[in-house]
């Protein structure tokens, strides 16, 4: 039988970051709300989750960079909505930041959650953010208090 790691409650004082892109505002704010009410019913502190808004998907990475290298935070929640239009803009947009977040997350072992919706459709957009195919902005929480669980009860050495 294997030895199964499984996650410990995410530590008593742990912070967690989120950072919001105001393009799609409508959206996001969605999200960023589900993000905080999970961590609330979860027993997280307001004053434990600081928030940082930027203009766009685009600018996510350098802010998670920045606030990855201060070592506060037990995860960091990144919410944007990239909604696809008349070029392939949302391609580059997408793979930019996908790619800048995975490398973060692993240069700093750090879980860093990837909420930024990339969707064919502002319905689609909408139905992610609360409508009927859920929030991810809750999702990512719940992700973010999972995965500082986890990492909590590996072992270093």
């Amino acid at each position: 039988m294997p030895n199964v790691i499984s996650p410990a409650d995410a530590p008593e004082n742990a912070r967690f970051a989120i950072i919001v892109a105001e393009w799609n505002k409508s959206i996001t704010q969605k999200l960023l709300d589900g993000a905080l009410a999970t961590f609330a019913e979860r027993g997280v502190a307001d004053d434990a989750v600081d928030v940082a808004w930027v203009p766009g998907a685009w600018e996510i990475p350098v802010v998670t960079q920045r606030l990855a290298d201060t070592c506060r935070y037990a995860g960091i929640l990144t919410l944007g909505a990239v909604i696809k239009g008349d070029t392939v803009h949302d391609h580059w947009i997408n793979a930019g930041v996908t790619d800048g977040l995975m490398r973060i997350g692993i240069e700093h072992s750090l879980p860093v959650l990837f909420g930024v919706l990339t969707c064919e459709t502002l319905e689609q957009a909408i139905q992610r953010a609360g409508g009927n195919v859920g929030n991810k902005g809750a999702e990512c929480a719940e992700a973010a208090l999972h995965m500082a669980g986890l990492l909590a009860a590996l072992p270093t050495r």
